[in-house]
């Protein structure tokens, strides 16, 4: 049985690497405010609070997180966005 996590393809990517709270979450949100119904976008980041912030926003956001992980001092983000 293989238990490596299948990565979805991302159909736009985000960098915001060297950018501090709360600015990971709020490019994130502009990004995904300008992409279609059903797309998916991966964000990287390397502000360590944006994986308590990302999670809390998914929850009250029409949005699905999809898959994120922890990677040495960075932290990954594959966000499908919601109707």
């Amino acid at each position: 049985m293989n238990s490596t996590p299948v990565i979805p393809e991302a159909d736009q990517s985000l960098d915001v690497c060297g950018l501090h709270c709360p600015m990971p979450l709020l490019k994130a949100k502009l990004a995904l405010n300008a992409m279609r119904a059903g797309a998916v976008l991966h964000v990287c980041a390397t502000d360590a609070g944006s994986w308590d912030d990302f999670a809390a926003y998914i929850t009250l956001s029409p949005h699905q997180m999809l898959h994120r992980e922890a990677r040495t001092e960075q932290f990954h983000y594959w966000i499908r966005k919601g109707a």
